[in-house]
């Protein structure tokens, strides 16, 4: 017998690892074209003032002011350099750093708004504080799906908790008079959803995903018909919850740009700082999140071991119910004074791709839901300032954000090994 030689592939042939890191220059370069084509085909005269301070600050910062085509020509040339860093560090063999792309992402915001915001004035402690407030229910989505995935459930199910989590805060905050009420209420609806969820994909072995998918089909028609039967008898009595407040925080809240943006919001704010910190210490740093990752990796071994994978699996998916439903009650307990059909609007999807864009650790799905966030609230800014993009794609611009961050930035990555995948013991 010959000896067969293995075949080694030609050393400039390009690797799936190395096509999913040409991804982010390449986006990068389109989005810097696209910013100099929008300045070249169609300039704006006039200075763009960003206005950095508010009045209750431990001192003022002064206003920038910055000519639009001066500024929107700076950032371009800054742009064309970090795409070429990126380049660069790809041909090196390397992924680009995440702070090359934030840092990118930072100016092309900014020679965007020279451009949107010529002439007049931008200001950007509403933006930045007004993203961190509508990122909220995206925030706590995210950890539920991170939760649920890092255990094997694909939870495609987080709007319908979202959702019914809303809906669960209106009635029921209404009825107690308490916010807190509202909120637990709309905690174990959120646990209620991921519990049939559980029932489904965990005991029956039916698909994860079309599970996921009929019961935000099924929350839709349940709380529309709870509304429009229901709710819109009584609105007095039923749909009328009491608000949280905001809380500024002594001291930290006078901190010029980072108290107003993070420390004079509301408690369901501090509350998802705090969530973020508990799910990211608990998922790495303790025995129970050892064996959530255990079983969503590999359940066969974790069972082992002496594991119980379906329970572990389900209250995983139980806690991420709890935390999704919070989110819920960010819309009607913070943002509206009642609830109304299909409020969440698709939101829970931009969660769910959070924690694709995040690659399922809860820090990193945060970032992507506060980018979101970013996205959301600028669209509402750029209208009230009467910028000449157009209103279509202003409702656009936070699902745009969401294909170009998840399709051209995540790069390769790879979820739980065992995510989707039901157990069957023996």
């Amino acid at each position: 017998m010959t000896e067969k030689t293995p075949m080694v592939p030609a050393p400039d042939a390009p690797t799936a690892t190395n096509r999913g890191a040409l991804k982010a220059p390449i986006v990068l370069g389109v989005v810097t074209v696209l910013i100099a084509l929008l300045a070249g085909f169609k300039g704006r005269s006039g200075d763009t003032t960003f206005r950095l301070a508010t009045d209750s600050d431990f001192f003022e910062l002064p206003e920038v002011t910055v000519p639009s085509t001066a500024g929107i020509a700076t950032m371009v040339v800054l742009l064309a350099i970090c795409t070429a860093a990126a380049a660069f560090w790809v041909s090196r063999g390397r992924r680009t750093p995440v702070w090359l792309v934030g840092l990118f992402a930072v100016l092309a915001m900014i020679g965007f708004l020279c451009w949107a915001a010529a002439g007049e004035s931008v200001p950007v402690i509403g933006l930045l504080g007004g993203s961190i407030a509508l990122a909220v229910p995206l925030v706590f989505g995210a950890l539920g799906g991170v939760l649920g995935e890092r255990a094997g459930v694909v939870n495609i199910a987080i709007d319908g908790q979202l959702l019914f989590g809303a809906f669960a805060a209106a009635m029921f905050g209404t009825i107690i008079g308490s916010p807190w009420g509202g909120l637990v209420a709309a905690m174990c609806a959120g646990a209620l959803v991921a519990l049939v969820l559980g029932f489904f994909a965990i005991t029956y072995f039916v698909d994860q995903v079309i599970v996921g998918v009929v019961l935000n089909v099924l929350v839709i028609g349940l709380t529309s018909f709870l509304f429009g039967q229901v709710l819109t008898e009584n609105p007095e009595g039923l749909n009328s919850p009491p608000h949280f407040e905001r809380i500024p925080i002594p001291v930290l809240g006078d901190i010029p740009v980072v108290g107003p943006v993070l420390f004079r919001q509301t408690i369901l704010v501090y509350i998802m700082y705090a969530a973020v910190a508990l799910v990211a210490w608990a998922l790495y740093r303790t025995k129970w999140g050892l064996r959530v990752r255990a079983v969503g990796e590999h359940p066969k071994a974790a069972d082992t071991v002496g594991i119980k994978v379906n329970r572990t699996r389900y209250t995983t998916l139980l806690i991420a119910g709890l935390i999704a439903g919070a989110g819920g009650a960010t819309y009607t307990l913070v943002s509206v004074p009642q609830f109304g059909e299909e409020m969440t609007d698709g939101a829970g999807y931009i969660a769910l791709a959070a924690v694709i864009f995040g690659r399922w650790d809860p820090v990193r799905a945060t970032l992507a839901a506060l980018l979101f966030g970013f996205a959301t609230n600028l669209s509402g800014v750029l209208s009230v300032l009467g910028s000449p993009v157009p209103s279509q794609f202003m409702l656009m611009l936070p699902y745009v954000v969401t294909i170009i961050a998840v399709a051209g930035l995540v790069g390769a990555s790879r979820a739980p090994a065992a995510d989707g995948v039901p157990y069957k013991k023996g």
